[in-house]
């Protein structure tokens, strides 16, 4: 039976799953600690750049998108693209209301 290269599958050694654990590990426990420190406004932009990290070696490593299709890449990618549209235009919304101005 021949196997097609572009259907064929990637072994991950387990030590990278080792070191990408280890990786979100540290990760939450950076997210512990800056809960715990007063930066004012810099608290939720500090906390959602650790998230999207965490959420980008989860999506890379576990789900395997790094050795994926380029199709599969493209679907992420479009998925990712929508959504920062629809968050565009929602805060678009939000910034422009008049709040408390009747």
């Amino acid at each position: 039976m021949s196997e097609n290269k572009e259907h064929a599958l990637h072994i991950v050694s387990p030590r990278i799953y080792v070191t990408i654990f280890a990786l979100l590990l540290v990760g939450t426990a950076i997210t512990i600690w800056a809960s715990y420190v007063d930066l004012g406004v810099l608290n939720p932009i500090i906390a959602l750049g650790i998230a999207c990290s965490k959420a980008t070696l989860v999506v890379l490593f576990f789900m395997h998108v790094k050795y994926a299709t380029k199709l599969t890449k493209l679907t992420i990618f479009a998925g990712l693209f929508l959504f920062m549209a629809l968050v565009g235009m929602t805060l678009s919304d939000y910034i422009s209301r008049a709040w408390g101005s009747w």
